[in-house]
């Protein structure tokens, strides 16, 4: 299986049954003239973006764009310089939870301990293991509970990131290229699982990624960040599961390197002046 073939529905071995979340309690995003600045250098120029709640999310565009920096002010982690950022009700810390490229994962603990460590503070052992373990589960490691991580293969490591990130059904869980130390079949595998995982929580996802077929297999719509500003934004309207390969994924994502590459973009992808005002 390669990336240009159809992408197959990932099922886990043991797949948990997970209520679904309301659209109401995942959390929507509103930035208005948001700039960052380091010294001189600023790093995001005057950004507007609305993002509705349950949305799947993708931001492309070049390293050093500002897309990381983006993703990290959602979160709470830094502080724009400037404008205005709306996650939800407010309460970032307590709705919204990460996944990076390294899984991060305590070598002195086991993979249900590891999980553990993203349920929410004041729940009691027993309640957070049994939240640990159907965690697990939805990701297909319910068997592997006990285990070291030292013993799991990288795709593995990073579902027990995910299932950490999901133990707290988190409203907004934002993903800084989780995927990118993965070999391409076990990529595959978890975008198809962080797929089905969205799917059925519906909370609001936002992916920074440096691969356009990655956003345009995963994503509802697709911004590219250039030089700090919005330069285009991109709804993704293909049926799911995606075909990577299909003519009309090919022509979004033609249409997404052109403009990464230099070629302007199409005039109604883009509202103009500056800044540019994202597409709901």
């Amino acid at each position: 299986m390669t990336a240009s073939n159809p992408a197959m529905p990932f099922a886990p071995t043991v797949l948990a049954p997970v209520q679904s979340r309301a659209a109401s309690e995942a959390a929507a995003i509103d930035l208005r003239g948001l700039s960052r600045s380091f010294g001189d250098k600023q790093v995001l120029r005057q950004v507007d973006l609305h993002v509705p709640a349950g949305q799947f999310l993708a931001i492309v565009g070049r390293s050093g764009c500002g897309k990381s920096t983006l993703l990290r002010i959602l979160l709470g982690l830094d502080a724009p310089t400037s404008g205005a950022v709306a996650v939800g009700d407010g309460r970032r810390a307590g709705l919204s939870r990460i996944m990076f490229q390294e899984p991060r994962l305590l070598p002195w603990a086991r993979v249900l301990d590891n999980v553990r460590v993203g349920a929410p503070r004041g729940e009691g052992k027993a309640a957070g293991r049994a939240a640990a373990q159907a965690a697990l589960e939805q990701v297909g490691l319910g068997d592997r509970a006990g285990e070291w991580p030292s013993v799991l293969s990288g795709g593995q490591k990073q579902r027990v990131a995910l299932a950490r990130a999901l133990v707290s059904r988190p409203s907004l869980l934002a993903l800084d290229e989780p995927l990118g130390a993965l070999d391409a079949l076990t990529r595959i595998e978890m975008q198809n699982l962080l797929e089905s995982v969205w799917r059925r929580q519906r909370f609001t996802a936002v992916l920074v990624t440096h691969d356009v077929s990655e956003a345009l297999a995963l994503a509802d719509r697709v911004i590219l960040i250039e030089e700090g500003r919005l330069a285009l934004d991109l709804p993704v309207s293909l049926p799911r599961p995606r075909r990577r390969g299909s003519p009309e994924m090919a022509r979004l994502e033609g249409e997404i390197l052109d403009r990464l590459f230099g070629k302007p973009a199409p005039v109604e992808r883009v509202a103009a002046g500056a800044p540019q005002e994202a597409v709901a």
